[in-house]
């Protein structure tokens, strides 16, 4: 755990360092539309590795990491039909083998 929690911190520093280099002296001006979207964005997404965790104290791990994955096809999902991005043969092949996994980790529980 330890060793993640140093890899995420590093590349939580990434963007915006690149933000600092690329804009300069404007990487307030440039980000401060989004900020709010984007903290908001931070805290949901704390919020759900949070529910993950607490979820896993309380049933089995198959499950909850089965319907973890399976956001990943819903994602996907939200991105073509909000977002009109391609939902071509690889992603309905990966899409295809999520369901296998999932599945499988199901059937193994």
């Amino acid at each position: 755990l330890g060793y993640v929690a140093w890899l995420m911190a590093v590349e939580g520093l990434a963007v915006p360092a690149y933000a600092v280099w690329r804009w300069r002296g404007e990487t307030v001006a440039v980000l401060r539309p989004f900020a709010g979207l984007g903290l908001l964005g931070a805290a949901l997404s704390v919020a759900a590795y949070g529910l993950v965790l607490w979820a896993q104290t309380k049933a089995e791990l198959a499950p909850i990491a089965a319907l973890r994955e399976s956001s990943i096809i819903v994602g996907a999902a939200i991105g073509a039909v909000f977002f009109k991005e391609r939902f071509g043969a690889p992603r309905i092949a990966a899409a295809a083998l999520l369901v296998v996994g999932i599945g499988m980790m199901l059937h193994a529980s």
